[in-house]
């Protein structure tokens, strides 16, 4: 059971990444750097840069590489006692190749499962799930039983207490929908549309937003989040920048434009700020514009979960811009 109130406990993907220290085809690269990897611990990792104490629930195998994502994660300031070890699935491993300054293709290695989603209800400390100031979970988790039935009893847990409790914090949805990981976009978009109804802020890209609520066009992909309940509608524009939305304001946030090394990670970044600029009781405008330097920041260095800035680079950077 927990002994501690997490600001940020994220469920979902764990694995090592294995970057190329040279760019083009993955044929033609001759070495590699190993790195922890996943959308949710990355997000974890990038809480933690920001002095924030998270935890993960996930999973790894009983290998080397598992052992290797456990000392990561302590290291880079991330709870690690959820993260159960699982005796058949080895640890994933995601390699990723870097083709120019837009084309970085992931190859993953999860089959026949991975360990992340084998996590069961009944592993889950559902203390610590009511406790957590901000509950993390992606739509990737809901691709599998029993991970599936594991993000439903969590979310079911964390709706109830918050309707006993309006202290209990956010429960944010990445939307994070991967093709790769689901059947067909219709099973992604009632399962998806399902998680909505425990989810207070939803964060997704244009294409992410149309397999949840059937919209890609910015405003009316926020306004299709905010009716099936959330209190804060968040969606990626990619160059165009970012729009946020509640009930009572929109506000849009143009990008920081930077020369772009890796864009993966950036969406991770994003992910920390945005927790911690929740948790600081920030504005919408200063979170955003704090959010998206965080991803930039992340997408001129090569790695990832290594790569996440820290509070005083991303504020070093707004101040220059006057902000």
């Amino acid at each position: 059971m927990a002994d501690t109130t997490f600001d940020v406990l994220a469920l979902g993907r764990l694995g090592v990444d294995v970057y190329p220290l040279q760019d083009g085809p993955l044929e033609q690269v001759t070495s590699f750097g190993k790195y922890l990897g996943g959308s949710a611990a990355n997000v974890t990792v990038a809480a933690a840069k920001h002095g924030r104490h998270p935890a993960l629930i996930s999973g790894v195998g009983n290998d080397p590489f598992g052992n290797y994502l456990r000392q990561e994660l302590a290291r880079l300031g991330v709870d690690p006692r959820y993260v159960r070890t699982d005796e058949t699935l080895k640890t994933p491993v995601t390699f990723c190749a870097i083709h120019g300054a837009d084309d970085f293709p992931l190859y993953f290695y999860r089959e026949p499962s991975a360990p992340d989603l084998q996590i069961r209800p009944e592993e889950l400390d559902l203390d610590a799930v009511r406790d957590a100031k901000i509950l993390w979970f992606t739509a990737t988790g809901l691709s599998e039983v029993p991970s599936l039935d594991t993000h439903t009893e969590a979310l079911r847990h964390r709706t109830a207490a918050r309707a006993a409790d309006a202290n209990v914090g956010h429960t944010v949805f990445d939307l994070d929908y991967r093709a790769m990981f689901w059947e067909s976009p219709a099973q992604a978009h009632t399962r998806i549309d399902a998680a909505l109804d425990h989810a207070t802020v939803a964060v997704g890209n244009r294409e992410e937003c149309q397999i949840a609520v059937g919209e890609t066009e910015p405003l009316r992909a926020a306004d299709a989040l905010l009716e099936r309940g959330v209190e804060i509608a968040i969606v990626k524009q990619g160059p165009k920048g970012v729009l946020a939305k509640t009930a009572d304001e929109t506000v849009e946030v143009p990008p920081h434009f930077v020369e772009v090394v890796n864009g993966l990670g950036s969406g991770d970044a994003f992910g920390g700020a945005l927790c911690h600029g929740l948790l600081s009781g920030w504005d919408l405008t200063r979170i955003l514009r704090f959010c998206n330097v965080a991803g930039a920041i992340v997408a001129t260095r090569r790695e990832c979960s290594t790569a996440m800035p820290t509070t005083e680079e991303i504020e070093a950077v707004l101040k220059e811009e006057g902000h």
